[in-house]
């Protein structure tokens, strides 16, 4: 038997519970469960936000722990191998995308917490393709949110090519952001950091930024007209963005990799007389997961936690709703 903390109904706090996951299928690894990350979109799941979640729910996609046991196709792993786990449980293996390597493309990817049960437990299951080895000198205790935070901010900096003579800007100083200064800064290039809270001003500059604007003061925005080549937006409530699409220099990209619900009104023409693009992008392929890591640990860069029980799970989950984390929240078992 697995033993979790599970929302019962859309809401409800979470409680004790226990399941049978049957027999190890062949593909598969059993995950001992030592941290979990705590993440925004574990809090959209338990409050069925997205319209997807079925109840029981285990929530937390955000892995770090040991290798328990082992399916009997699986030869990359071995019962001990500290390793981590992400968004995705499982992929289809066989369609062009996976083939071509971008596996969290895939349609058929499994999501470890919608229909599958996640790590708020003592175990958590998922096909050996999307679990990866910690690298030594990676902490486990700060590995799980690079899984699901840092991933979703490196694997654009990789896809799009993002050049160490860039100048780009990061929208939003949070779970997302900061992490996307870090990398961003060691990769090389010139960042600056949009906030409308002044007392995260010094904080972007400690973790890598150049500068700092006001997300929300207009001319703070015009005053960087034509300056950026990419800017990542992080968070997930509506900005000016015909303001800062008139940032960007000719062929610049403005990315979302915040969950923003609402429509992002833009004038094409905007777009087209320089060239600029809009984009987005969910999490990185368990390769790209693999060379974030690696380049993590080259350049200390590490997510910011602060430490819960898992048995206070409600406890941390409230710390969260009331955006008192700085900037990830961990459950350790």
């Amino acid at each position: 038997m697995i033993k979790a903390y599970a929302a019962m109904a859309a809401g409800e706090k979470l409680q004790p519970y226990e399941y049978d996951p049957g027999v190890l299928a062949d593909d598969q690894v059993e995950i001992e469960v030592e941290y979990c990350g705590l993440c925004h979109s574990d809090l959209s799941m338990l409050s069925n936000e997205w319209g997807a979640s079925k109840y029981p729910l285990i929530a937390g996609h955000e892995v770090a722990g040991r290798v328990n046991a082992v399916g009997s196709q699986v030869s990359q792993f071995k019962q001990g191998d500290r390793v981590g786990l992400g968004w995705h449980s499982g992929y289809c293996n066989h369609c062009n995308t996976c083939l071509g390597g971008d596996h969290n493309l895939c349609d058929d990817a499994q999501p470890t917490i919608i229909h599958h049960h996640g790590g708020f437990a003592d175990k958590v299951r998922a096909q050996a393709t999307s679990v990866v080895k910690l690298p030594e000198g990676l902490s486990s205790e700060v590995a799980g949110p690079l899984f699901c935070g840092g991933i979703t901010v490196f694997n654009p900096i990789v896809q799009f090519d993002i050049k160490p003579t860039d100048r780009v800007a990061v929208v939003g100083i949070g779970g997302l952001g900061h992490l996307a200064i870090q990398f961003l800064s060691k990769w090389g290039c010139e960042v600056t950091a949009f906030t409308s809270t002044e007392a995260k001003r010094a904080e972007a500059l400690a973790l890598g930024a150049s500068r700092t604007l006001n997300s929300a003061d207009k001319n703070d925005i015009k005053g960087a007209k034509n300056y950026f080549d990419f800017i990542i937006v992080t968070v997930n409530v509506s900005l000016p963005w015909q303001d800062f699409v008139k940032t960007l220099r000719p062929k610049g990209r403005l990315h979302f990799v915040g969950a923003l619900l609402a429509a992002v009104p833009v004038n094409i023409m905007a777009l087209m007389e320089a060239q600029r693009s809009i984009s987005s992008s969910p999490v990185g392929s368990p390769a790209v997961i693999a060379q974030m890591l690696d380049f993590a640990v080259r350049h200390n860069i590490q997510p910011q936690v602060e430490v819960f029980p898992m048995a206070e799970v409600n406890e941390a989950i409230e710390h969260l709703e009331a955006g008192k984390a700085r900037y990830r929240v961990v459950l350790k078992r």
